[in-house]
């Protein structure tokens, strides 16, 4: 994620929804600081599905308890 993103409250293993991906998520670094307003997601190591999955714009929540 990147670092402006700190303030809001997503810090190293923040829960993150993220809306159009099943599954709860979990913030484990930081971007360079040259990045505004942007996440990153890891889809392990089937690169198709990575493709397929592009650049998007999505919607976040965030803080949601691990249950």
């Amino acid at each position: 994620m990147s670092r402006d993103l700190l303030k809001l409250g997503l810090k190293h293993n923040t829960p993150v929804k993220i809306n159009g991906l099943e599954g709860i998520y979990f913030v484990k670094d930081k971007m360079h600081s040259r990045w505004k307003n942007r996440i990153d997601i890891y889809m392990g190591e089937d690169v198709k599905v990575a493709r397929q999955w592009g650049r998007k714009m999505v919607s976040i929540e965030y803080g949601i308890p691990k249950n």
